[in-house]
């Protein structure tokens, strides 16, 4: 093979981290084209047998392209989880780089292939530097926690997919770690760069405190305080409905850190996804507001109804959330919160 120009593999979704360039896909005479090039074909065909016969004929695994690219990358960027499978059974390498710097992981993510991701990170994949990694030391900021220092050993799941309870410092805090939808929008992590230099200002007793996150590396996370008495709607089922005074307690409760937000300098927070399942419960029994900075990085479908035809505390709140998902709402919207809050707690059973 010596003395032949290497190829270009363009068939297929290309590198994550490629520029954007014209594809020139062309006919190839296969019988001409070294079998790592064929190899790259067949992976990304989904040819299970074919790449079976070629890896067991000593064909290179691990065989590269003119761009540093190799079959298993070509399978995670199509997303053909058994292909991933059979190549890494071969004793392909598992976290290659091409010339842009991408990983087959990295790939994996950036077109959302989840099924290979999870096999990937199974088998032992690292993702690459956090998108909001630092090169100096004295720029880590002053929020930064040491991923080393999270114990998950014993973690409990609050939320699915979401919060977890783990352990920093010996005491007991709430995680959340950001999904690869963060990790690949540029926009997202920009909005979430300016939602923790924001976070690392709150300090009052009716909000949830922000102790610091994980940016300096994969996968990101927001570690807060842990509220081991869980939301105000579990709380509300298991009640029922309150005293008067007890009511207007936990109304004011809400109404002081809606109110601490609203009176951020220069701007104002707007919480977006106010509701009993994001207010949650201290040990004395007073309320605290959560979830309202990272709530802003969320993505409303339009085809989903604003309207929930289940049971699950949202009650009054549709009223206006029209006015908060489309843009329009300001803080006097959300004045009324409070008495809505106020309303349910005196009468619960008026969500069903």
């Amino acid at each position: 093979m010596e003395g032949k120009n290497p190829l270009r593999f363009t068939l297929g979704k290309q590198s994550s981290l490629a520029p954007e360039r014209d594809r020139e896909e062309s006919d190839v005479d296969m019988d001409g084209v070294d079998p790592g090039v064929r190899l790259m074909y067949l992976a990304n065909e989904g040819n299970l047998e074919g790449i079976k016969d070629l890896v067991n004929s000593d064909v290179d695994v691990n065989f590269r392209d003119i761009d540093g690219r190799t079959a298993l990358h070509i399978a995670s960027c199509q997303g053909l989880t058994q292909v991933v499978d059979l190549l890494l059974d071969h004793g392909a390498e598992i976290d290659p780089k091409d010339r842009w710097g991408s990983t087959p992981l990295a790939d994996a993510i950036f077109y959302k292939n989840h099924d290979v991701i999870k096999l990937l990170e199974k088998r032992g994949a690292k993702p690459l530097m956090a998108p909001m990694h630092v090169k100096h030391a004295r720029e880590v900021p002053e929020y930064e926690i040491n991923p080393d220092e999270l114990d998950f050993t014993n973690s409990v799941e609050l939320t699915k997919g979401t919060f977890c309870v783990a352990l920093w410092r010996g005491i007991q805090v709430a995680v959340k770690k950001l999904g690869e939808e963060v990790l690949s929008d540029e926009d997202k992590v920009r909005a979430f760069r300016d939602e923790l230099a924001l976070l690392q200002k709150i300090r009052h007793p009716n909000v949830v405190q922000f102790l610091g996150a994980v940016t300096q590396s994969s996968p990101m996370m927001i570690v807060t305080e842990y509220l081991p008495k869980g939301d105000f709607c579990a709380f509300l089922k298991r009640k029922g409905a309150l005293k008067p005074i007890a009511a207007v307690r936990l109304a004011l409760d809400i109404a002081r850190g809606m109110n601490y937000l609203h009176e951020n300098k220069p701007v104002p927070i707007i919480h977006r996804d106010l509701e009993p399942s994001n207010i949650l419960r201290d040990d004395s029994g007073h309320l605290k507001v959560a979830d309202f900075g990272i709530s802003k990085l969320l993505t409303v479908k339009e085809e989903k109804p604003l309207i929930s035809l289940d049971n699950s505390c949202k009650c009054g709140i549709f009223i206006f959330m029209n006015l908060i998902y489309f843009g329009s709402c300001k803080t006097k919207c959300l004045s009324y919160m409070p008495a809505i809050f106020l309303y349910v707690l005196i009468d619960p059973y008026s969500c069903s």
